[in-house]
């Protein structure tokens, strides 16, 4: 099952990149018009940024976001997450005293799935 798909020939396969790539643009174009904070280059990885950034400001461990993102260095998460000096050194701060800290596991909140836990609605 696919989250965003295309219906060729009577069946439902995987959007491609440079499908879902013009369809992100036209919707961010049409979004821009209502609200000019709304980038007019908006692609697909913004939305993964975001995500993990928002990880990040909620407190998540930067090693978790690391894995939940597939990265195999933590060096790339800190790149990709454009973070400023004082950014990283608060999310490796995340490190130091994990056990004395009390954060909820976001990934058992809700109904426990995978949707919620991405911040998608139902």
């Amino acid at each position: 099952m696919y989250l965003f798909y295309s219906r060729v020939g009577g069946k439902y396969v995987k959007l491609t990149e440079p499908a879902l790539d013009k369809r992100i643009k036209m919707y961010a174009a049409d979004a821009h018009k209502k609200c000019p904070e709304v980038p007019l280059n908006t692609h697909a990885h913004q939305f993964r940024h975001a995500k993990a950034t928002h990880w990040l400001e909620d407190g998540m461990n930067i090693i978790q976001i690391s894995f939940l993102l597939g990265h195999a260095s933590l060096d790339t998460t800190m790149r990709y997450l454009d973070i400023t000096t004082d950014d990283k050194r608060k999310a490796l701060a995340t490190l130091e005293g994990e056990k004395e800290k009390n954060v909820t596991k976001k990934w058992k909140d809700g109904n426990g799935s995978l949707a919620d836990f991405c911040g998608l609605k139902h």
